[in-house]
Parts: structure tokens; C-alpha cells; sequence
């Protein structure tokens, strides 16, 4: 084989890359087409062979700030100079300190603990496990189910996907091997839809004859991300968290793709003012440089843990509060309140309002909705991943659909010329719904 050590062609970096790289969600008999990115600065990826590109996607809906942001590059560039990384078993350092301390200025004012971890999936881990220790303490150990509602998504790791939509999600593969929690149906009204009783009939009934079992309840609030882009009405929030109190039991918010303003408010459970036990961050929590999750929690969970057996949280990650991460999303946070990032996001949301209306009247699309920067074009049938990334690249914008879901969720800094090329793109290529359908087989 060719030593891979000197400076590689494009065509020799995407070949090596076809033969020995595994891509999230792909096939190594059949790989996906990928697209070398040369550099990436504000809302731009520059691809090896020259072209430019406006990402619609922000890495995931994490690079909040755009890319290569010269404030997050000093803060990062300050803290390597003094330390990259320490342990924080037995250890601790001021980019931790002041990270937790922020965090606690700016979720709902019931979380007094933090836990850092890796990443997404893990700190939803982290909550699951809090919850169950929580109950352990507490002498029920019987209490050691989640409860949550179909089409939610939260994260690849074994008791993130044993919470995930057990039929549509990814992950039914695993199902044999998962532990079996107890679903009730995803909440049927939209964001912005009229509220009626019996939308929250069927949760209502699964605790109620589940509740001594149940350790806690796990959501996305308002917006269902991966397992479907759905945004359901606030009030269930509200009667969830009331009938959690009555039942005596914990309710988890996963705000890791809606955290940091996504939504038009600065977390998803603010639209419906109620607060977690327990909640989870990633994502934008590092404006998208960095892998760092955070689990938040009360005083009442954290104590109770601490005072039954062993007497402490089992959990460590090696890479625990990095400091790298914990210096840039310090100062992450302070850009997105320097910056107003709620005119912007609300910004985002009216334009996008009107620019992708037009795709309501092409035959392929279903449904259009938006809420806050995300912009959702929901098709009949799902896309072809093979082809339709490249007909995006083709009109100089990045967009990677799933399903039959086409959406955007820009950095926050993106141009209203630049969300409008975005939408006369999507309109473009949904416009010839045979190019870009996924062929069923018979």
C-alpha cells in the first residue's frame, strides 16, 4: 500500500478514504459518495477541488457561531498554552469551574449540579444511570424503567438507543439486546396546533399503570430531532411535568439539539416554562469545536444519590471536563449573548417562513415547518442518499437530508442571501421528485 504520510492528491485522499473509512450510517460495500473539505470559515466549507459551499447544516446543528470564529479560536489558543488536558478525578481547574457556573446562571434555576462528559449520547447515559441510582438510593430499586414517547431520538450508545423510537428510529436492529422501557405515542400536536385532553390520553395512561416501575421520563422537548423533525405543543410539557410530580417520579430533558437558542428561546423547555430534574447538553454547547456534553440535575437527585449506596455516582469519563472544550464553550456562551442571538435566530425563522413556502405546492412535499433556525420540507417518500447530496453541492450549498426529511438548521450568523440560496436550492431539487426518490423495491 502507498505510504499515506506525504501530502496526498484529492483524488488519492478520497480514494484511501473510500477504501479504509467507515462514515456515520453507511456501507462499506457500497460507500457513500463524501466530499473533502479543504477549510471552513463563517458559513463557507471550502472542498479540496475548489468549489464553496453554504452549509445549511452547521456540523450537525452545532456550529452555532460559523466556523473558524476568531473569538473561539484566542479562547482556544489561551487555554492550550496553560493546559490541553488533566484528569478530573481528584482534580479540578478554573475552565470547569467557570463553565458549571455559567451553566447554572443561564438553565432553569432548579439544576445546582453538573456533570461533564463526552459526548451527547453519553450524557443522556449519565441521566439514565442518575435516574436509576436515584430510585437505588431510595430504597425502590423496582423502579428502574424510562418512560418515553415514540419518534424520539436520543443517541447511539446502548441505553441512548434503548430510549429511541423501538420502530422507526435506527437502532430496531438492536432491539433483542436493548433494555426494554415503555413507550407511549408521540405527541400529536403540532407547535403551534390548538391543544385538546386527549393529546396527553395515552402518557397519561402508560404511567399511571406504570409508575412504580418507572424511574423517570425522557423527552426532547418541543422538537423531535433525528427520530422525525416533529414539533409538538408546549402543553404537554406542562401536564407532563405536573403529572411526574403527582406520580413521584424524575423528568429528563434532553436539550442536546435543541439547547442554545435552536428553537427561539434559549432552551426548548422554556417555551412551555417547565423545568427538568434532570437535563442533558452537547452539541452547540462548544459552538460546535469541540466534543463536551453536560448532565444537570438538582440538589434533591444529587444528594439523594450521594446519601444511599455506595455513596457515590458511578460514572468517570477519561476526558471529563477537558479543559480545551470547557474554555471554548465558556466562550461560546458569552458570544451568543454578545452577538443577540435571538434576533438573529427569529430572523432565521421569518425568512424561512417565506422562502420555503413555495415548496408546500411541489407534489413531492408533505408537510413545511418551521420553528426557530430549523426549517423542515417533509416529502411523501424518503430521499436518495446517493444522489441528492450531490444535486445540493451542484447549486453550492451543503445539505444532508434523511428519510424523507429535508431540513436545514444554519449557523447563526448566516446571511439572508444565504438562507434564500439555501431555499431556491431545495425548492430546485425537489422540484424533480424522480432524481432525488429513493427507489422502493417491489
Amino acid at each position: 500500500m502507498a505510504s499515506t504520510t506525504l501530502p496526498l492528491s484529492t483524488e488519492a485522499l478520497l480514494a484511501f478514504d473510500r477504501e479504509h473509512l467507515w462514515h456515520p450510517y453507511s456501507s462499506t460495500l457500497n460507500p457513500p459518495q463524501v466530499f473533502a473539505v479543504a477549510s471552513a470559515s463563517g458559513t463557507r466549507l471550502k472542498l479540496e477541488d475548489g468549489r464553496e459551499l453554504i452549509d445549511g447544516m452547521a456540523s450537525w446543528w452545532s456550529v452555532i457561531h460559523g466556523y473558524s470564529h476568531p473569538e473561539l479560536n484566542s479562547a482556544l489558543h489561551r487555554q492550550i498554552d496553560k493546559m490541553s488536558h488533566v484528569m478530573f478525578g481528584g482534580l479540578t481547574h478554573r475552565p470547569a469551574v467557570e463553565l458549571s457556573a455559567r451553566l447554572l446562571e443561564i438553565t432553569p434555576s432548579t439544576l445546582t449540579r453538573v456533570f461533564f462528559s463526552d459526548s451527547g449520547s453519553v450524557a443522556v447515559e449519565v441521566a439514565i444511570k442518575l435516574a436509576i441510582q436515584y430510585w437505588a438510593a431510595r430504597q425502590q430499586p423496582r423502579k428502574h424503567r424510562l418512560l418515553t414517547v415514540r419518534g424520539g431520538y436520543h443517541g447511539d450508545t446502548f441505553g441512548a438507543m434503548a430510549v429511541c423510537d423501538p420502530v422507526t428510529g435506527m437502532h430496531s436492529l438492536f432491539s433483542h439486546a436493548l433494555t426494554q422501557h415503555i413507550f407511549a405515542d408521540r405527541p400529536d400536536i403540532a407547535f403551534d396546533g390548538t391543544w385538546h385532553e386527549d393529546a396527553f390520553s395515552n402518557v397519561e395512561q402508560s404511567m399511571r399503570q406504570h409508575h412504580m416501575e418507572i424511574a423517570a421520563v425522557i423527552v426532547e422537548p418541543i422538537v423531535q430531532g433525528a427520530g422525525g423533525m416533529w414539533f409538538y405543543h408546549r402543553e404537554y410539557l406542562r401536564k407532563l411535568r405536573a403529572l411526574c410530580d403527582e406520580l413521584d417520579t424524575l423528568l429528563i430533558f434532553d436539550e442536546i439539539a435543541t439547547g442554545f437558542g435552536r428553537t427561539g428561546k434559549l432552551f426548548a423547555c422554556e417555551h412551555a416554562g417547565v423545568n427538568p430534574d434532570i437535563m442533558c447538553l452537547g452539541k452547540a454547547l462548544t459552538g460546535g469545536y469541540m466534543s463536551l456534553a453536560a448532565t444537570l440535575t438538582t440538589a434533591d437527585v444529587a444528594a439523594t444519590i450521594s446519601g444511599g449506596e455506595p455513596g457515590v455516582f458511578m460514572h468517570g469519563p477519561t476526558f471529563m471536563a477537558n479543559p480545551l472544550a470547557c474554555a471554548v464553550s465558556l466562550a461560546s456562551i458569552d458570544l451568543l449573548h454578545e452577538t443577540h442571538w435571538s434576533t438573529k435566530v427569529l430572523n432565521i425563522e421569518a425568512k424561512l417562513r417565506t422562502l420555503l413556502e413555495p415548496c408546500r405546492s411541489l407534489s413531492a412535499v408533505s408537510d413545511v415547518r418551521i420553528l426557530g433556525a430549523i426549517g423542515v420540507v417533509e416529502l411523501h417518500q424518503a430521499v436518495d442518499m446517493y444522489r441528492i447530496p450531490q444535486l445540493f453541492i451542484e447549486r453550492g450549498v451543503w445539505l444532508r437530508p434523511f428519510g424523507r426529511l429535508v431540513y436545514l438548521m444554519p449557523p447563526y450568523i448566516i446571511s439572508d442571501a444565504e438562507l434564500a440560496t439555501i431555499a431556491d436550492a431545495i425548492y430546485a431539487v425537489l422540484s424533480d421528485p424522480p432524481l432525488v426518490m429513493r427507489i422502493e423495491e417491489a
